[in-house]
């Protein structure tokens, strides 16, 4: 085995996520050097299927910082949803401005749009990035060890670093132990996701019902993503496809779907986390890493988003000017929106699910969940609530 290869640069980010393309991608546009770290094959990053809803104030960023044209993929969001309650079709209008409106974007067109800006301004990602360990968090001069697909060591030298692998990664799991609180709630339900073959209608629906809470997203012109409320104890054996297709067709309405158009399943327990504070030393935490929300809220993604643009904003702002202030105000600054986005994401979640089966809740709070949904529906205080958190603007 060859000595390490010794290398320097300003801010290693690990992780080639959402979270971690964005800082490289911002980084490189104020022309500050940085190294992207993924411990996975580039295919693999590509290929996974997350859900994608760009809030306008994303997308405003991206447009600040003249990106939108080359990451922003995918189609205008009209604000509009059908909500289904008891079979009964409503068109839920959100209020909209008439600035960039969000955009329907599934994750891995984001990811490869930030992929491909990232690379062509510059930027040296490294994919298959083995045994990646961090060092020296404390210290002025952290460092990150890591070995490639050759299996050859390098160590690199730098200011910072920015922990942008998830929830598993190993950026959260280098901090000592007693350092960070977790908070963590969970909201006693899972959701069978399943992939299809089957086009969305016209709007993304949501469905209400006895039978439980139900969604349809589009991944795609001629494919979609369906979430069907279950048990937390269920697992995928307890649902066929033949189940599956048939609560589809009970909670969804008129929607034409066969087993053989389900591509895939999985059962995905909502809940939501907070880790405090983001930052130790020089290694700075951002999206999964930090915080998770339900699928429910829309708003993992674009709290990645934030955290990056957080992040790459107080590093300019330390390298140009010598200002430390927003490195200081880091983890306080995107806890202030991430408990924002965790109180919406517990009110729209036990809202959309509290109004369905009343076997599990109870009758009354079925009918406080539902008069909250037929507010919704109108241009009331609650409807402007609603918006300005899908936008982003809350």
């Amino acid at each position: 085995m060859t000595d390490k290869v010794q290398e320097k640069t300003t801010v290693v980010i690990v992780g080639a996520g959402v979270a971690g393309l964005t800082a490289g991608t911002l980084l490189k546009r104020c022309g500050i050097d940085c190294i992207v770290l993924e411990q996975r094959t580039q295919e693999y990053v590509l290929q996974r299927q997350r859900a994608g809803n760009i809030e306008a104030r994303a997308v405003r960023m991206f447009e600040k910082w003249g990106l939108a044209e080359r990451v922003v993929g995918g189609w205008p969001y009209e604000g509009i949803v059908t909500l289904r309650i008891d079979g009964t079709p409503h068109l839920l209008r959100e209020q909209m401005d008439d600035k960039a409106p969000g955009r329907l974007c599934p994750q891995q067109v984001l990811v490869l749009n930030l992929m491909v800006a990232y690379t062509e301004d510059g930027g040296d990602l490294r994919f298959e990035a083995s045994d990646v360990t961090l060092h020296a968090l404390d210290n002025e001069k952290p460092a990150v060890r890591y070995r490639d697909n050759q299996g050859v060591a390098h160590e690199i030298s730098c200011d910072f670093i920015a922990g942008c692998d998830g929830d598993h990664g190993v950026s959260r799991a280098s901090i000592p132990q007693g350092v960070l609180s977790k908070a963590e709630h969970r909201y006693g339900v899972s959701w069978v996701v399943v992939l299809t073959d089957v086009p969305t209608g016209r709007y993304p629906l949501m469905s209400v019902s006895d039978h439980g809470f139900a969604a349809q997203f589009p991944r795609g012109q001629d494919a979609s993503r369906f979430y069907l409320q279950c048990a937390e104890t269920d697992t995928v054996e307890d649902w066929s496809d033949a189940r599956v297709a048939a609560e589809i067709k009970a909670r969804c309405g008129e929607i034409e779907i066969t087993e053989k158009d389900i591509v895939n399943k999985s059962i995905m327990p909502l809940y939501s986390v907070v880790y405090a504070p983001m930052r130790y030393g020089k290694l700075f935490l951002c999206g999964d890493a930090a915080h998770l929300v339900p699928p429910t809220s829309a708003r993992g993604m674009n709290l990645a988003i934030s955290d990056a643009e957080t992040f790459v904003c107080a590093v300019r702002d330390f390298v140009q000017d010598g200002n430390a202030a927003g490195l200081a105000a880091y983890s306080d600054t995107c806890l202030e929106r991430v408990w924002n986005y965790q109180d919406y994401a517990i009110w729209v979640t036990e809202m959309l699910h509290d109004a369905g089966d009343a076997s599990i809740v109870g009758p009354f709070r079925r009918e406080a969940a539902r008069s909250r949904l037929y507010r919704l529906l109108t241009p009331s205080s609650t409807n402007k609530l609603f918006s300005d958190f899908m936008a982003g603007t809350v």
